[in-house]
């Protein structure tokens, strides 16, 4: 096949990975360097580039091009595209075979600097991105440029490539002078370093100035963690525990953990063009404890030391803000004020965006959801404070700036992630994690040693303390922990109770005992209940001292602990307070709802659905946030915004559990019992209708094919209510009505704690299922939470869950156990060599066992050959996928052995194995001998010639066989083409 009819073969797969970025960096790249050799004209550029044109267009108006050019300029396409493409994603082009013998000579038409500009393109758009002001100030002197020249470049919604190309272009219609003036002005900056790499480069002394004082305030806010009632301070170095990293999207250049700086670092990259970085997590999962660490970090020059200024933003507090800014007001009034020479400081921040750093805590807890709809890209120009932060985010506003951004997973939509340069995800504690915080927690080592020994025997508590929040009250409560007998913590309801006794026993000298110490403090409960219930409904987190007097918060209840003092809102005149944490508020909100006589009886049913939630809030909620305008008020009343939705349902996921049969000992006292059962029935009927609805959402299958359930996070929400009531009998009426054979949940943000939920529920199944958990953050932990549903599955999915070998032998030894289990899929997880002994073991024990896929894992030749062990012994096999591994040749002649007589085995994937022709032909024994094998997949090898010949040879033997998979091994165009002749079966 030609170079020519490649391009038209692959033209989807190049548009892809010219254009599914949303950034325009590749395809400008790949005609920077078909400029620069000669195969574009400048007038080819022109038409290709059109301004306000769709990218894929433009893509495909230059593949049109080249292919119209010729054999010569398709290869040379390739050859541009290899270079371009990150390693990543030259996966499925045919480089080899075209790209070879490419680099001809190209120097007869650099006989003047306008020429110069074309044929060195590529290299000066590099050079010139870090001293486009400078070249622009060289050109205003020589008379080249004019004020409208240099702006037209400098427009601010251009990446700096972007500029730089600008610059060439502009520069090349100027003539021959200008281009010697940029030319020379390049070699200049070459010879003296450029402003990044050179040692005696330093920045105006105002501006060290000011980054002195910057770092000495970011410092300030950042070396303390707040106790309850801010009554003493941990330092973060002392408590500091790192929680798990991981990028949102599999990339192939990352091996081992992220670490604090890989979050602005290149790993991960999936739009180089884009400035912001999103670190998303659970409520309680560490995010703004992370951003702290880095904050405190660079304020010592330990760590970002690229980034000259660092300016932190909360979000709750920006939502207080009620003028309009600029970017510059929002800078220093917001952050750090400088003493002088504010101006020249902005302007140094303009002229150097790459030095700058921004980032934004709590992005679901702002009151407007994200939105691109108001566009702005001028600094000095003011508007609300979100619409400059969604400009910000975007890159309108301050590109080349870098941004991190916290949120939790369901505040951030598809508008938002097409901004991004890539997504980290914040997993919260592994195991080791939670020894470690305890441990830092306890100075004492006995103490931490018996807290560690609590959690290991109770499994549901240990799944709790993945999130580092529970994990602190549980360190917190470790008096009550260990003297609490057979009455441990089982749900997040009980560790919250436990925290509310904690802090009512720790500021009361003489505090009931037994059940009644909450009706004790009931006043306390129901002041701070109607607080945080107020504010949940209308996204507030922080009131004012008006607000609190408003429902009754006395100092009294603020000494409690529970409010604490939001220092950077608060003046001498007016304090304003926030809870200790989001979840904290709400679970009062909670308490309020269950013991407030105030609440009406459509409060729970309209909790229960959140796009109902505007009729929630009373008369006075208002009053207990921060001042709004009119026009504020209209929005919040028009919209749910990203933040509410979460809130209200970890809100009702309390009402549930503070309902639970366990507890209404407690509200003997406090609530009439008439009102208590009318509530308990409430969530019980709201439960029961949830789950209904997604029932009746189900699908009647295609015929031939089973019946599924693609669940979607609200139901594992229900899933969790239930789990918090801690009542069998509502679990197992809720299950009576789901009859699927598979239950598919992936991408629903389920950890350990939504395992524990559903290993609950789902144990209650009638009839076993298969159960997809794809694409979550299982774990190890998440793993031993499921066990107590492993019965009801006969297949279970659980790709991408960051599991390990550990794992693996706790869910092996209790799968063996259970007679329905027949399927399981592993694939991009940590599993090594050190598992396939325990799935050898598996393979041995249960002969009706039909499926093994353990893809893109670490398993070498070694765990091949142990693997083969098992299959030896197994004769049920259907299915098994060691897709991404590193068996080699060594590893796929075990495998051969022990399944060339195999009557059971359809399907075997060995794909990416670096699998050669010795490997293919001890695998071709399988094709000659098998009498079941349909499909064998052999892509992504290093197979050649002689490995096919066996291959074929062997198909000669099968007719049974329907296929053999041999794309991008070691083989030439014209061995493809007579091979294929020769056996259709094998596809190439």
């Amino acid at each position: 096949m030609s170079v020519q009819e490649l391009v038209l073969r692959q033209r989807t797969e190049i548009l892809h990975a010219l254009c599914s970025s949303g950034s325009a960096e590749h395809l400008e790249r790949v005609l920077d360097i078909l400029l620069s050799q000669g195969e574009l004209i400048f007038e080819d550029y022109q038409n290709i580039q059109v301004p306000g044109r769709a990218l894929y267009t433009n893509a495909r108006q230059l593949l049109d091009l080249v292919y119209i050019k010729g054999v010569d300029t398709c290869a040379l396409f390739y050859a541009a595209l290899q270079q371009v493409l990150p390693e990543g994603q030259r996966a499925g082009f045919s480089f080899s075979a075209c790209c070879s013998n490419l680099e001809e000579e190209k120097e007869e038409y650099q006989s003047t600097c306008t020429q110069s500009l074309l044929t060195q393109r590529p290299s000066l758009v590099s050079k010139l991105q870090g001293c486009i002001e400078e070249a622009l100030k060289a050109l205003v002197i020589s008379g080249h440029f004019t004020s409208a020249d240099c702006d037209d470049v400098r427009l601010p919604i251009h990446t700096p490539s972007q500029q730089a190309r600008r610059l060439l272009d502009h520069v090349r219609s100027k003539g021959e002078s200008a281009a010697k003036v940029v030319l020379q002005h390049i070699q200049e900056k070459q010879e003296s370093g450029s402003l990044l790499n050179q040692d005696n480069w330093t920045p105006p002394r105002e501006v060290l100035k000011y980054q002195k004082k910057l770092s000495s305030s970011v410092s300030a806010q950042s070396c303390f963690l707040s106790t309850y009632g801010g009554t003493s301070h941990m330092s973060l170095d002392d408590i500091y525990t790192e929680g798990q990293l991981e990028l949102a999207h599999n990339c192939d250049d990352v091996h081992g953990p992220l670490g604090l700086e890989d979050i602005v670092g290149s790993a991960g990259t999936v739009n180089e063009e884009a400035d912001t970085v999103l670190v998303s997590g659970d409520a309680g999962g560490g995010k703004s404890t992370l951003l702290q660490r880095l904050h405190l970090l660079w304020a010592r020059g330990t760590a970002l030391q690229n980034f000259l200024l660092l300016f932190p933003f909360s979000c709750r507090r920006l939502n207080s803000e009620q003028q309009e800014l600029s970017v510059q007001e929002l800078l220093f009034q917001h952050c750090c004020w400088p003493d002088r020479e504010q101006e020249e400081i902005f302007q140094f921040i303009l002229d150097h965006p790459q030095l700058i750093l921004f980032t934004f805590d709590g992005l679901d807890e702002l009151k407007q959801g994200f939105s691109d709809e108001h566009r702005l890209c001028c600094p000095t120009q003011r508007a609300p404070v979100h619409i400059l932060l969604f400009n910000l985010i975007q890159g309108s506003l301050m590109k080349g700036v870098r941004k991190v951004v916290t949120s939790r997973p369901e505040a951030v939509g598809p508008v938002l992630k097409k901004n991004l340069r890539k997504e980290v995800l914040l997993q919260g504690f592994t195991p080791s994690g939670i020894d470690c915080f305890v441990r830092k927690h306890h100075r004492d080592p006995t103490v931490a040693a018996k807290v560690l020994d609590s959690l290991r025997t109770n499994t549901a508590l240990l799944g709790l303390c993945h999130s580092p929040v529970l994990c602190w009250i549980v360190s917190q409560c470790h008096k009550e922990l260990l003297g609490c007998g057979e009455g441990s913590p089982q749900t997040i309801t009980d560790v919250f109770l436990m925290i509310l006794q904690h802090f009512f026993q720790h500021q009361s000298s003489q505090s009931t005992m037994g059940s009644g110490w909450l009706h004790e403090h009931l006043n306390t409960v129901l002041h701070l209940g109607q607080l945080a219930f107020e504010g949940i409904g209308t996204s507030c987190y922080i009131f004012s001292g008006t607000g609190l007097e408003t429902c009754g918060v006395t100092d009294t209840d603020i000494c409690m602990g529970f409010l604490i003092q939001s220092k950077d809102l608060s003046s001498t005149h007016s304090k304003r307070f926030e809870f200790l944490h989001v979840i904290m508020q709400c679970f009062f909100a909670a308490l309020y709802i269950v013991l407030s006589n105030n609440t009406d009886r459509s409060t729970i049913p309209k909790l229960f659905e959140p796009q109902n939630m505007t009729g929630l809030r009373s008369s006075t909620c208002f009053g207990v946030c921060l001042p709004s305008t009119d026009q504020q008020e209209q929005a919040l009343m028009g919209e749910a915004t990203a933040a509410k939705t979460p809130n209200l349902q970890i809100t009702a996921t309390f009402v549930s559990g503070l309902l639970s049969q366990r507890h209404r000992s407690l509200w003997l006292h406090c609530c009439p019992s008439a009102v208590t059962e009318m509530r308990i029935k409430q969530v019980v009927r709201c439960l029961s209708k949830g789950m209904q609805k997604h029932f009746k959402s189900i699908p009647q299958p295609v015929e031939g094919e089973k019946k599924s359930m693609h669940a979607m996070p609200g139901f594992v929400w229900l899933i969790k209510c239930i789990y918090e009531m801690q009542e069998s009998r509502i679990a197992k009426d809720a299950m009576s009505k789901l009859e699927v054979d598979h239950l598919k949940l992936t991408y629903c943000n389920i950890g350990p704690v939504e395992c524990t939920a559903l290993a609950y529920v789902l144990q209650h199944l009638r009839n076993p299922v298969g159960l997809q958990l794809d694409n979550n953050s299982v774990g190890d932990v998440g793993v031993e939470q499921l066990l107590p549903c492993m019965p009801i599955c006969n297949s279970l999915y659980l790709r991408n869950n960051n599991i390990t070998d550990e794992g693996i032998r706790k869910l092996l030894a209790k799968g063996i156990q259970c007679d329905s289990f027949r399927k399981i899929a592993l694939f991009n997880n940590k599993l090594t060599d050190a598992c396939t002994q325990h799935f050898s073991h598996l393979l041995k024990t249960k002969q009706d066992f039909l499926s093994l896929r353990l893809g893109n894992n670490n398993i070498t030749e070694e765990g091949a050959k142990q693997l083969a062990e098992g299959l030896k012994y197994n004769h049920s096999l259907q299915y098994l996928g060691l897709w991404g591994n590193k068996i080699g040749d060594a590893g796929a002649e075990a495998l051969a052995s022990a399944l060339e007589n195999s009557t059971s085995l359809l399907w075997l994937s060995l794909v990416g194995n670096g699998v050669g022709s010795v490997g293919a032909c001890a695998l071709a024994n399988i094709i000659k001998n098998s009498t079941s094998l349909e499909e064998l997949w052999l892509t992504e090898n290093c197979i050649t010639r002689t490995g096919v010949e066996c291959l074929i040879q062997a198909l000669e033997h099968n007719t049974r066989m329907k296929s053999v998979w041999l794309i991008n091994n070691d083989l030439s165009l014209e061995e493809v083409e007579e091979l294929t002749q020769r056996e259709s079966r094998l596809t190439f």
